[in-house]
């Protein structure tokens, strides 16, 4: 059990262990590694650093100068606030909620600065001319860069992997950290520079970094419990998302061992349980499918696949 309220010594000797329940009286921590980065002159990208499963987080509460502005779940540890005013100065604290609706403290305030808006400004910076990257352990990178130029301002840097977005720094720097990587992995990294007006430079020099292996290779990346159910014209599929550390909303569909179409949830309707995709078939009954499928991790990369499941279509 994570946590025992302090009655429930009292509550045994009354009642035996039949007649009470621990109640989760005690909040999480504070969500650590709060970053606030101006992303253009009317967003700030803001990013935490993820709980610990032990802590029982379900959930996390955004807040701009105290007023909340995000409800995410446990596996989003980052968001995009936008609809700002430019030249304006934001503070941004989190705050973690358990299932028992235990509330952890406010993270120390981040605070950051939009830049001007150019609204004419359609020239995107100069990518990065060096990239460099290596692994500091089986589960995380560092990564650094040189700085591009722009005809204003450069107001942050968007690091790549597999054309996925999976981290933002400011403007003044020059590396950062990657965090949440898979053991025994390669990774090509790249990084674009980009401007107040949101224009993106082209990628910077590609880099390629292997992380070493790890004794427990973590959770599996797999969606788990595959099911393909048949109805006239459809195919019903059902599965569980792999625990990734983060909402998992992007899957490859393989049919026949090829890739066939992308399944992506929108805000909102990311499934925290089990996921369910409709697809509707024009092939005739009697065609034979072997369909399985891949998640997008938060690494960029592609998991494992998916247990395969034959089925025939039927009219």
């Amino acid at each position: 059990m994570r946590r025992t309220a302090p009655t429930l010594a009292l509550c045994l000797a009354l009642l035996g262990p039949a007649g009470c329940t621990a109640a989760d009286t005690v909040a999480p921590p504070a969500p650590a590694g709060l970053t606030a980065q101006a992303g253009s002159a009317t967003t700030v990208h803001v990013m935490w650093d993820a709980a610990k499963p032990s802590d029982g987080v379900t959930g996390y509460q955004v807040f701009q100068a105290g007023r909340p502005v995000r409800e995410l779940p446990a596996g989003k540890t980052m968001t995009d606030v936008t609809g700002l005013t430019p030249q304006t100065g934001y503070a941004f604290t989190v705050r973690a909620e358990d299932a028992a609706g235990n509330l952890s403290p406010q993270t120390p305030v981040a605070t950051v600065t939009t830049p001007a808006a150019r609204s004419e400004d359609r020239t995107a910076p100069t990518a990065p001319a060096t990239t460099t990257g290596s692994a500091t352990g089986p589960r995380a990178a560092r990564m650094s860069w040189s700085a591009a130029t722009d005809d204003t301002d450069v107001t942050a840097y968007d690091v790549y992997q597999g054309g996925v977005r999976i981290h933002t720094a400011g403007p003044g720097e020059s590396g950062t950290v990657l965090t949440g990587l898979q053991p025994d992995t390669v990774y090509t990294f790249t990084v674009r520079a980009r401007d107040g007006a949101d224009n993106s430079s082209p990628d910077g020099p590609p880099v390629d970094v292997t992380t070493p292996p790890a004794s427990g290779q973590g959770p599996g990346t797999a969606p788990a419990e595959f099911a393909a159910a048949v109805s006239p014209g459809a195919v019903t599929l059902t599965w569980t998302p792999p625990d990734t550390g983060r909402e998992t909303s992007e899957y490859q569909l393989y049919v026949n061992e090829r890739p066939t179409t992308v399944i992506q949830f929108g805000a909102g309707a990311v499934p925290a349980g089990r996921a369910e995709h409709r697809l509707t078939v024009t092939e005739p009954a009697g065609t034979v499918w072997a369909v399985k499928l891949r998640a997008r991790l938060p690494d960029g990369n592609w998991g494992a696949f998916s247990a395969e499941r034959r089925i025939v279509l039927v009219a």
